[in-house]
């Protein structure tokens, strides 16, 4: 049929080929951004907002500068080994994603394909989604940002920023890229069938360990910022918070390289997930510490969000509400009860407690997916055909073991991976910042300070500062020393 036979809108030229789905693209695309202002603004604001104002600044800056740092790292190398050619089990061949005619040609991921019990058979054909190479290179380039970034919450307030600038495309090449081609881009965990519908392990998983382990090689922060770390302006938080939560529909949205039924199910079951979990959160500051705070709430947010992800397409709504009242529990447990009883724990600076936010939450998500996906939502989405949980029989509960293997999989890279790392880069420049500029912060190491105002962030005499702090306490998370962000 010609061209001619088609309204204006659906004919074709050459920027508009015939197996270019106009609708799939643009809503690819249109999540790529979402996830992008996940990080920039949406972290750099949440993280220049939560800190001490000392390190308002600081805190930003390494967000912003991982952004950029990871998407010139990403077109030269990482993406193919994320989701190129195979080169190994784990990892993928090394070469650049900027050649005209890859980018504008038809998207594949051709290590997806993908055999029946490891075997010749084809069960699956590799992955090809119907839009440029260009948009899945741009989709999974802010996936890898958002990672760094999130590592980086548990170094913030200490970590040199020159050792930053090394770690960055140094975890990026020899983390990540496992993680990444492991799970998602065709190796061994892909053809095994464990289940990651979009980041619990790759992602959450991935940075909550290596920023817990990362943190202990970068040593804690001075004292008196251990001891009391308020965050500086609260509304900045909540901005960031928000960029974040309405950000995921493009997280999970994105998941299925589609603009199909999965990709508005996992919308519906991540909203429900996240909301669940800050009620939750919030009803165990208010029992348990009398007041509710606002970044408490955040985190229950964060922890519901995580949650979900690795299962957000492919459960049913009734378990992603359950999965929000875990996340919004376990994760609460582990932060401020846990964390006051564990040596290891308290030992470590982990100053946003990204170990609990992402780590114990994405690790929740991922064993909660082997048992709560539904065979159907499986069979929309999954390359392993009958794949579901356990609650459903058959051979779900095979999928449960799968899935707390391939936890200690990621963990276990993970730990080893960034200790190498970091032990490598302290070898050359010092991970942490001297104490002089510990003392004084942003004003010593960028000679730039976020706000022309008095104080230090603290909290004030309420009789001079209203209501707000007697209500709500304005506290970094809870009480002090309740929280590894005080």
């Amino acid at each position: 049929m010609s061209s001619g036979s088609f309204p204006t809108a659906y004919q074709t030229s050459a920027s508009v080929p015939d197996w270019l789905n106009k609708g799939d693209n643009a809503w690819q695309l249109t999540a790529s951004t979402l996830v992008a202002l996940q990080s920039f603004p949406g972290l750099v604001v949440l993280y220049g907002g939560i800190v001490k104002k000392k390190w308002a600044v600081n805190s930003a800056f390494m967000a912003l500068y991982a952004f950029a740092a990871v998407w010139i790292c990403w077109v030269t190398w990482a993406y193919n080994m994320s989701f190129g050619d195979k080169l190994l089990p784990i990892w993928g061949k090394a070469r650049p994603a900027l050649n005209q005619a890859l980018l504008v040609g038809p998207a594949l991921l051709p290590a997806t394909a993908h055999y029946h019990a490891g075997g010749d058979v084809l069960e699956t054909a590799a992955a090809e989604p119907l839009y440029p190479m260009a948009t899945v290179v741009y989709f999974q380039c802010v996936f890898a940002a958002i990672t760094l970034i999130l590592l980086g919450g548990s170094l913030l307030g200490r970590m040199s920023f020159l050792a930053w600038m090394i770690f960055v495309p140094l975890w990026l090449t020899f983390s990540y890229t496992i993680g990444a081609f492991s799970v998602w881009g065709g190796g061994f965990l892909f053809q095994w069938g464990v289940i990651d519908y979009c980041g619990g392990y790759v992602i959450h998983l991935s940075a909550g360990f290596a920023g817990f382990t990362a943190a202990y090689w970068v040593g804690p922060r001075a004292q008196k910022d251990r001891e009391r770390f308020p965050p500086n302006n609260i509304l900045f938080t909540l901005t960031g918070a928000g960029l974040l939560w309405m950000g995921w529909a493009g997280f999970n949205g994105g998941g299925p390289y589609a603009a199909n039924v999965v990709a508005s199910i996992a919308i519906v079951n991540t909203n429900i997930c996240a909301a669940m979990s800050l009620i939750v959160w919030t009803c165990l500051d208010v029992i348990f510490f009398k007041k509710p705070s606002v970044v408490g709430a955040v985190q229950g947010m964060i922890t519901g969000l995580v949650c979900i992800t690795p299962g957000a397409g492919l459960v049913q709504g009734w378990a992603a509400m359950v999965m929000g009242v875990l996340a919004g529990s376990i994760p609460w447990y582990t932060m401020m009860i846990l964390h006051k009883r564990s040596r290891i724990l308290k030992q470590v600076d982990d100053t946003l407690g990204v170990i609990h936010t992402h780590g114990v939450a994405g690790l929740l998500g991922g064993l909660l997916t082997g048992l709560c996906a539904e065979p159907t939502l499986c069979n929309l989405f999954l390359p392993v055909t009958n794949s579901q949980g356990a609650f459903y029989g058959g051979g779900g509960g095979a999928q449960f073991g799968k899935q707390l293997a391939g936890a200690l999989f990621i963990v276990g890279w993970n730990v080893a991976v960034t200790s190498i790392i970091c032990v490598a880069i302290n070898a050359a420049v010092p991970l942490r910042m001297p104490d002089d500029k510990l003392e004084v912060g942003d004003d010593a190491v960028h000679g730039e300070e976020a706000y022309a105002l008095w104080g230090d962030g603290e909290l004030y005499d309420v009789t001079k500062h209203g209501a707000d702090d007697t209500e709500h306490g304005a506290r970094a998370a809870v009480a002090p020393a309740a929280s590894p962000m005080n």
